[in-house]
């Protein structure tokens, strides 16, 4: 528990196995990786940060756990990927300097949190972001391959053991593909959509090309956009500037029999818009790992209209996942040291 003054201090602040706790080490030697296992509670499954709900610390725990955290010049996680707990050791320890968020989307945490502005100045905050791309880019494919080939028409006739004429199934190599959003998840769904030999656009604000695009759309072109394409892939972060971007507009604009699926954050598309486009055929399947709310309400058309695989957001989920965020911490440690650029830092004015 006591660090090296040599070495750079970064407490462990959520559910982390300790063979993942070493390996940050051994990639980065200047870093001691402090934890305590007794601390934290156990995980239910792979990448579950906040751990068994039932858990509860006794007083003399809970102090130790503070103290922990409040020691640390870097945290791994948000501990117990909680706000108040965020900004109550933020508060206590004014040689904090960096913390990784375990979510992509940590940066909503790190808003609820209510830091002061200097705090924000001085506490570097990073996520995940990028770790996760493979895993929702492959769901991504999956969503976008389950509406070419009628996947709800074919369980539909499998459960009734109905065996009907044959009928059309659309190519994926004769599809454009749109991807609203070209950070690390957007990047890997356009390798992948490219791949498969579909024409892939993706939305941009800075201009830059991205490998497998073949056309960058400006973010104000979205509207004319999606009037020509066969499937739209959203993989935006949730912000006030991203709520219900994929919302009646772009929806009532789309091609008609578009498919539409959302790996990134729930609110970008408005879930009553898409209920209306999908009644009325505009949108023929939707694939949703995100919603506005979650868990989605059991009162939700989404869980029973025909045309909607509903996923409870766990595309992501991988049993690498905890030692992919291990190692992206390692990296980031290293460039932190090195005193480089950090890999996903928040922007702390939109928090993602």
């Amino acid at each position: 528990m006591v660090g090296s003054e040599s070495k750079l201090r970064a407490v462990v602040a959520v559910p982390l196995p300790e063979e993942l706790c070493r390996l940050i080490e051994t990639l980065e030697p200047r870093v001691e990786v402090v934890s305590d296992p007794a601390l934290t509670p156990p995980m239910r499954g792979p990448a579950d940060w906040t751990g068994d709900p039932d858990f509860v610390r006794t007083p003399y725990q809970q102090a130790a756990f503070d103290a922990m955290v409040d020691s640390a010049e870097v945290l791994f996680g948000i501990p117990d990927v909680d706000a108040a707990a965020l900004a109550r050791t933020v508060s206590a320890n004014p040689g904090l300097r960096w913390v990784m968020t375990t979510a992509a989307g940590g940066g909503s945490t790190v808003k609820a949190a209510g830091l002061s502005r200097e705090d924000l100045d001085r506490v570097v905050f990073t996520t995940s972001a990028g770790v996760h791309g493979g895993t929702l880019a492959e769901f991504a494919v999956f969503a976008v391959m389950a509406g070419a080939k009628g996947l709800p028409r074919l369980l539909a006739d499998q459960r009734t053991r109905t065996w009907p004429d044959r009928w059309e199934m659309r190519q994926l190599d004769e599809m454009t593909v749109l991807i609203v959003g070209l950070g690390g998840i957007g990047a890997e769904c356009a390798r992948r959509f490219h791949a498969l030999g579909a024409t892939v656009w993706g939305t941009t604000r800075s201009g830059e090309p991205v490998d497998g695009i073949d056309r960058l759309v400006p973010l104000d072109e979205l509207i004319e956009a999606v009037r020509h394409v066969d499937a739209i892939v959203v993989t935006l972060p949730g912000t006030a500037q991203t709520e219900h971007l994929i919302g009646a507009e772009v929806l009532e604009a789309a091609k008609p029999g578009m498919i539409l699926t959302n790996v990134g954050r729930g609110t970008v598309v408005d879930e009553a818009a898409l209920l209306s486009a999908l009644d009325d055929g505009t949108i023929s399947f939707a694939g949703l790992d995100v919603f506005e709310q979650e868990p989605l309400d059991a009162a939700s058309p989404l869980w029973s209209h025909p045309n909607v695989l509903v996923s409870p957001h766990t595309a992501a989920l991988n049993s690498r996942e905890e030692e992919r965020i291990a190692r992206r911490f390692a990296e980031n440690a290293t460039r932190l040291l090195d005193g480089r650029e950090l890999r996903a830092v928040v922007d702390t004015v939109e928090f993602y």
